[in-house]
């Protein structure tokens, strides 16, 4: 089959011309191209009944930066018949939206967000970054789970984050921070992992996914609230870099504003050239050597010319990645739904996975929240016990036995081993229903001698898409920090990845760590993007999900889930839940971004049994589709995050 060309301003062009590229396409042409010629799909409902067009300026317009408030109140779940796409900016969800109207596939619509998401979301996404991707092919009924994750240099030993000279653990640390140092930028992986999948799944041509990107990139945009607030917080850093204080700072060096129009000309060039010459455009030839020569940087573009330890990638490094095809994890849960998620690198989904196993040992639709028609209710003090001790024990297991396993096996016969029944129904007895455990130990999987690393994770974002023709996308990509390293090279960030790993390779008994740096590796991560089936096998989708969030991303994505699946709430209003949460300590987390409900009675609850509750704002990004059955009719039902900035598109006005 020969991809088709994808013109975003006229989609009926695209049935009648064919493009001769990347003809390995795996479908056929039983189908033909499901072009949606409805004016009105991919645009916004406004008060007065039209249909808005993101992007656009006019009132009602949801990409129009708003005064930050942490939460928006009176999200509904949106409903679409064909195909949605569900991301944290309005401008990414728009771009998906825009190549599943003319066409496209879900990967092909990643593709489009992913590019997007690089140039009005840089604090959280990057395209010299990395990804995992859940997907699922409704024609052959299987799951996948991509991984584009960063790699070390081949150069990089133990120490690498933690000692200038890696070779003596006794020097200095990296300079002005492991961090804003180039030895926190690992070799990118999203494109070439978004390659792979759009050569097995797409359906539009490669080149043409670029097209929204580009022209944001040209003709300019509005910087979001969240952006301009990063570069605010984030000026002292960027300042080191001429690249970066030339694309988010004015003239007279003062930070560009919310609600500003900026343009990033260098980054609309790397994009022309990733659309012709395919992810080898960043990982050969002059953009790579830009990235080497970018983080080998050794002084900073300010005046003072600070001191930046350098890092030790290669051209062959960023020339050598590869993307990899791995078995999701994937667990059954209540005997009801089949739950596919990411798989190592990830400690997401193993978590997840146990997390899931644990609860499934106590009725938890008997503990749903109260009152969920108002942004998903408040949430009863039993269910959020229950929910947060079977995270303690997960997070234990997830400390000390998860890494990358191309490097470090996991325990016994690898994920079966950590999500057998027997196993996690001894774990669950060690919850005590009326006293929290505090802290919880790491399971006894045999002699493994590993310690405990508790690295923390940061910036992440998340989409959800679903495609006309049934096939289904959930993808996490991230940045790590905001902004990552702060280093900028042709438009686009690099990130500070590599402080994933442990920056020790061995703990304080000298215990060596799972997560410890090493050539080729890639950093652990959370990020857990989720499918959900019925039954106990990949075939009826039932709900696609996942969140950034750092370390938190188990405890968003796991009150998601068990909010649609064990207390029936709707697409939007398990992604409005109340986030709460625990990872493995005391600490239980309880959202306070809503301050329009008293968790009063949530909280005293919680303390009684013995929890130590922190009621802070959470920044989580949730986007969630469900399909559902509505007036005898199955439809796609989404939900985007209220304590961000995304949207819900999809064929119709939404």
């Amino acid at each position: 089959m020969q991809k088709r060309k994808f013109w975003p301003l006229a989609p009926m062009a695209i049935a009648v011309l064919l493009m001769g590229c990347n003809s390995s396409n795996h479908h056929d042409d039983e189908n033909e191209l499901r072009v949606d010629t409805d004016a009105k799909s991919c645009t916004v409902l406004s008060s007065s009944g039209g249909s808005v067009v993101v992007g656009s300026g006019v009132t009602g317009d949801p990409a129009a930066p708003e005064a930050a408030s942490g939460y928006r109140l009176g999200l509904k779940a949106k409903q679409s018949n064909s195909y949605m796409a569900v991301a944290n900016t309005p401008l990414a969800s728009k771009a998906g939206c825009e190549v599943l109207k003319a066409g496209g596939t879900a990967v092909d619509a990643a593709v489009a967000m992913q590019a997007v998401l690089g140039l009005v979301e840089p604090q959280s996404s990057t395209i010299a970054g990395s990804a995992f991707m859940v997907y699922y092919d409704a024609k052959t009924k299987k799951v996948v789970a991509y991984d584009g994750r960063e790699t070390a240099p081949a150069a990089a030993t133990g120490y690498y984050l933690a000692r200038q000279d890696q070779a003596d653990p006794n020097s200095p640390a990296p300079v002005p921070s492991a961090r804003r140092s180039g030895r926190s930028i690992g070799v990118p992986g999203v494109l070439r992992m978004l390659e792979m999948a759009q050569k097995e799944h797409g359906r539009l041509a490669w080149s043409g996914l670029f097209d929204s990107g580009i022209k944001l990139a040209d003709d300019g945009f509005k910087i979001p609230g969240r952006l301009g607030d990063a570069i605010k917080s984030n000026a002292t850093s960027l300042a080191l870099d001429g690249n970066a204080m030339a694309t988010y700072f004015k003239d007279d060096g003062t930070p560009r504003l919310t609600g500003e129009v900026m343009t990033n000309k260098p980054y609309a060039a790397t994009l022309r050239a990733i659309a012709g010459k395919g992810a080898d455009a960043l990982h050969t030839g002059d953009i790579a050597k830009n990235i080497v020569a970018k983080a080998a940087q050794s002084v900073g573009d300010d005046a003072a010319k600070t001191p930046i330890t350098p890092s030790l990638m290669t051209l062959e490094d960023l020339a050598n990645f590869k993307p990899k095809k791995r078995e999701p994890v994937c667990v059954n849960y209540r005997g009801a739904y089949h739950v596919c998620t990411m798989s190592p690198p990830s400690s997401g989904g193993i978590a997840i996975a146990q997390g899931l196993g644990i609860l499934s040992q106590f009725n938890m639709g008997q503990y749903a929240p109260m009152n969920p028609g108002n942004e998903g209710g408040v949430p009863s003090v039993m269910g959020v016990h229950l929910l947060t001790e079977a995270e303690r024990l997960a997070y234990a297991d997830r400390d000390k036995y998860v890494a990358d396993t191309d490097f470090i096996p996991l325990p016994g016969n690898g994920v079966s081993t950590l999500l057998n029944a027997d196993y996690l129904k001894a774990r669950a007895a060690l919850i005590n229903p009326d006293k929290s455990m505090g802290t919880a130990q790491a399971g006894d999987l045999g002699s493994v001698p590993l310690g405990v690393d508790k690295t923390v994770e940061h910036g992440t974002t998340h989409l959800s898409v679903v495609d006309a023709y049934g096939n289904v996308v959930s993808m996490t990509t991230t940045v790590e920090s905001s902004m990552g390293s702060f280093h900028m090279v042709d438009g686009f960030l690099l990130t500070n990845q590599l402080t994933d790993f442990s920056a020790a390779p061995v703990d304080s008994a000298g215990t060596p760590i799972a997560n410890r740096v090493a050539p080729g590796k890639r950093p652990r991560s959370t990020m857990a993007p989720t499918l959900v089936f019925k039954g106990d096998k990949p075939g009826d989708f039932v709900m696609a999900t996942g969140s950034p969030g750092g370390g938190a991303i188990i405890q968003y994505v796991m009150k998601t889930v068990v909010g649609a699946l064990d207390w029936g709430l709707d697409a939007q209003q398990a992604t409005s839940l109340v986030n709460t949460g625990a990872s493995n300590s005391a600490t239980t987390g309880i959202d306070g971004s809503n301050t329009s409900l008293d968790l009063t009675a949530l909280i005293d609850g919680l303390k009684a049994k013995g929890h130590t509750v922190n009621s802070s704002a959470q920044s989580s990004g949730v986007a969630t589709i469900i399909r559902v059955t509505k007036d005898g009719k199955s439809v796609l039902q989404g939900g985007a995050d209220p304590r961000r900035e995304g949207i819900v598109l999809g064929d119709g006005a939404l």
